[in-house]
Formats: structure tokens, sequence, C-alpha cells
């Protein structure tokens, strides 16, 4: 910035704001917590060199990585984003397994309103949902998840998801991680 106003990195690092200042277009003086949580996680001497290093138009970008790694390394020191994508990764997983649960449930509803004389025929006629060879399920339904996720099913209606608490890092959802 030089002279009047230095930026964040400058101000942080009390010394002079050079006219050239590499920081000074990604750290200006307003968001003083910006480059102190990077500079806290990565130091002023390897960003100036990941700064030098790239071209010009990559810079902001790389900055904007900076940062959020650096606050996602504050929240998870061992993980930083690495750990926050594994949680996500495994809430679509648990989602996703929910959902065919209840596609499942659905589809089993649909067959007993469809096929109500069921309950009055002989047992031994009864198609089994999951006989790959005579079921509706199987040949009417692309997905195969859906279909793994259907031999653990139990038409009971009780369908408990356990949610596990190595997984619960809610600190990652708290607060913006980019600033």
């Amino acid at each position: 910035m030089g002279g009047n106003s230095p930026c964040a990195s400058c101000k942080l690092l009390r010394r002079r704001c050079a006219k050239d200042c590499i920081f000074a277009p990604y750290f200006p003086s307003d968001d003083p917590h910006k480059f102190a949580i990077v500079h806290k996680v990565f130091g002023a001497s390897n960003i100036s060199k990941i700064l030098q290093e790239l071209p010009v138009h990559q810079r902001a970008d790389a900055v904007s990585s900076l940062v959020y790694e650096a606050n996602a390394r504050m929240r998870d020191p061992v993980y930083g984003c690495v750990g926050a994508i594994s949680y996500l990764q495994n809430q679509v997983s648990e989602l996703q397994m929910q959902l065919a649960v209840a596609q499942a449930e659905i589809l089993c509803i649909q067959m007993q309103q469809s096929e109500p004389s069921m309950a009055t025929t002989d047992p031994s006629q009864i198609i089994d949902p999951l006989d790959e060879e005579n079921s509706y399920f199987f040949h009417h339904n692309n997905n195969v998840d859906v279909a793994s996720q259907f031999h653990n099913f139990a038409p009971s209606g009780d369908i408990v998801i356990h949610q596990h608490d190595s997984l619960n890092r809610g600190s990652f959802f708290g607060h913006d991680m980019v600033s």
C-alpha cells in the first residue's frame, strides 16, 4: 500500500509497508485477522515465497486457499481441510443410506397397497421382495445401492439411524471458514 496505511501483514509484523509489498493486495489493513491466522499457521516467510512463485493472476486464489486451510487447521490441527471433507463425505453416506431405507420403505408400502389380496393368500405364494428373479424391486429400480440397503431393511417401521460421535465436528460449521 505504501506510506499512509500499511497492509495487515506489515502492521502485524511491525514493519514499513513498501510500495511493492507482496502482501498488500491480498491482506488489506481493514482485515487484520485474515493475515494473522495465515501467519500463525504458515508463517510470513512461507506465504511470501508461495506468492512470489505464483503468477499474479493466481495469487488471489492462493491467498483464499491459504486462509481456508489456516482456518481449518485452527479448528482441526491434525487433519485441517481433509477432516472437514471426510466429515462431509461421511454425512453424505449416512444421508444416502437414510434415503435408500426410505425408498425401500416406500416401495414396501406401495407393494402392500397394490396387492391387498396378499394378506389372505397362501404364504407359499407370497413373492419375496429380495428374490432377484421375481422381485418388483430388482426389476424396476436401477439403483444397486438401494437394493443392498433393502436387504438390511426391517419392515417394522422402527428405523434408527445412528450418528457416530466421532463424526460430530460442529466447529466446522459454526463459523465461516473463509475470512
